[in-house]
């Protein structure tokens, strides 16, 4: 299988072959390192044809080159490291390229009309060299990709099972990757939002502040959100400083919560990171602003949002949490947004919140009686959230309108919607009408009398006076209707204990 190698071009000179040294070495550069286009030049430079072929034959580069199929076979299993070949007016160079796995190698055929002399014979074999380089390093890149997709999917599914209370699990997943992530009773959650080409660079940028030791997940809902769950308080520090030093990046965190709270967490840090928009620095914290629950008389708080959750303390433990988490995020976001957080379908999260919906007698329809049940859930939570034992307390029989009549909490209210008066828009009357409307312009628009357009304008004027967000539901704008409530402007709801008779296995779907 020998061919001849004592072409009639002689010799080359050194000029020459640092010429096309220089091109060969030229396709390793970033701008190169495309294999289609090194077994072009190849072919090109011999005045030749070349093709590069995997282990079954298939053309991966190049064009196609006669050969003998038992002479490929030799040279990818190996017993040859190269063959020439001569017939048919054709001088063919084989050379295999890749490792000592047959099933990973590859085959640099070069076919042309003139004897191989030295130096085409040995641009044939640097430039397998060059191939086997630029392979290797396809075959790292791609290996790395993979592994980046199953870490972030490990990352997400911890976070997942945080979500729904499983913290058992959770610690199991973490365990055998990283060890020492969630050794900790109680963390921080931080939401930061980016662009979105820049958001799997800072999502680094965050693993490398918070020294690897928390938990970095690119949110599943919002394609420019990073979330956080960070174990030590510097981390939140360090995590700030990040952001200032970002052009249209913010940074929203919760307080600290037990583990099993992640899900209230989550919802504070997305809140608060409403609130950052707003702000100079780009960063807020859940807790740097009066919320309505703590202006309420706490026993009573506890009280009411006890009665009001009874029926679903009747419930396995396992169901019960799903529920809670469930609701508490399908109030924050919209059904599908929860959907992707929590890793079920949108009608499961649906028929959760259904279910409780009947069992504590609301109507997710209204926006009172969604913050009605956002304001139990959160007190619930900040009671560790366990199930009642014996009879309900005495002062149950508190009623949320009770609870909005306090001199603070009536303060607090007035001075909020205070601060529309100066717009010479009647902005309070509009947001009045589109949380009666449920929070939908049209009908709003039309009890007003005025563009849906107009509608959302003056609402998305509201946001940053009161430094809440409104048009996207959730914390935010549950306060807002809060206030309005507490100063009269919004009847409070009526809610009690029904029972939906959805069964069990929708809500586990």
């Amino acid at each position: 299988m020998a061919g001849r190698e004592d072409g009639s071009a002689g010799a080359p000179g050194r000029d020459d072959r640092a010429s096309w040294a220089e091109e060969l070495l030229d396709q390793l550069r970033p701008t190169g390192r495309d294999v289609r286009k090194v077994v072009a030049w190849l072919a090109a430079s011999v005045h030749g044809t070349g093709c590069l072929l995997d282990g079954t034959g298939t053309l991966l580069a190049g064009e196609p080159v006669a050969l003998d199929e038992n002479v490929v076979e030799d040279v990818v299993t190996g017993r040859f490291a190269s063959a020439a070949l001569e017939g048919r007016g054709h001088h063919v160079r084989l050379v295999r390229v890749g490792g000592p796995r047959p099933q990973s190698a590859r085959v640099l055929a070069v076919s042309r009309a003139e004897p191989f002399d030295r130096q085409a014979a040995e641009m044939v074999t640097h430039t397998a060299g060059v191939l086997e380089l630029l392979l290797r390093a396809h075959e790292s890149t791609v290996a790395g990709h993979r592994l980046e997709k199953a870490t972030a999917a490990l990352r997400l599914a911890i976070l997942q099972l945080l979500m729904v209370e499983d913290t058992v699990s959770a610690r199991r997943v973490a365990a055998g990757l990283w060890p020492g992530l969630l050794d900790t009773d109680a963390a921080w959650v931080y939401v930061v939002e980016t662009r979105r080409d820049e958001r799997h660079r800072l999502a680094a940028e965050c693993l490398d502040a918070t020294g690897e030791r928390a938990l970095v997940v690119l949110c599943p809902a919002v394609d420019e959100h990073v979330i956080v769950l960070a174990p030590l308080e510097t981390d939140g520090r360090n995590l700030r400083s990040l952001v200032g030093a970002r052009e249209r990046t913010f940074l929203g965190g919760s307080t600290r919560h037990g583990l099993a709270r992640t899900a209230t967490a989550y919802g504070q840090a997305v809140s608060a990171l409403a609130v950052a928009r707003f702000r100079p620095e780009g960063a807020a914290v859940y807790a740097e602003r009066s919320h309505p629950e703590r202006l309420m008389d706490p026993e009573a708080l506890r009280a009411w949002s006890a009665r009001l959750l009874r029926p679903l303390d009747t419930l396995a433990h396992h169901t019960r949490a799903e529920l809670l988490a469930t609701t508490r995020l399908g109030l924050e976001f919209t059904a599908v947004s929860a959907a992707k957080v929590l890793g079920v379908s949108r009608n499961t999260v649906r028929a959760r919140m259904e279910r409780v919906e009947g069992l504590v007698g609301a109507d997710f329809g209204s926006l009172t009686d969604r913050a009605a049940v956002h304001l139990a859930l959160n007190t619930q939570a900040g009671l560790d959230d366990q199930p009642a034992v014996g009879p309900a307390p005495r002062t149950g029989s508190v009623r949320l309108g009770d609870l909005l009549t306090g001199p603070a909490l009536h303060t607090w209210a007035r001075e909020l919607l205070g601060r529309l008066a100066a717009d010479a828009r009647d902005l309070r009357g509009t947001l009045r009408t589109w949380i009666t409307a449920g929070g939908n312009a049209e009908r709003a628009a039309q009890l007003l009398g005025m563009h849906a357009q107009t509608v959302r304008e003056h609402v998305r004027g509201v946001e940053p006076v009161l430094e809440r967000q409104l048009l996207a539901a959730g914390s935010d704008l549950y306060e807002v209707v809060l206030a309005h409530v507490a100063v009269g402007d919004l009847q409070p709801p009526a809610l009690g204990a029904v029972n939906a008779g959805i069964p069990d296995s929708l809500v586990h779907g």
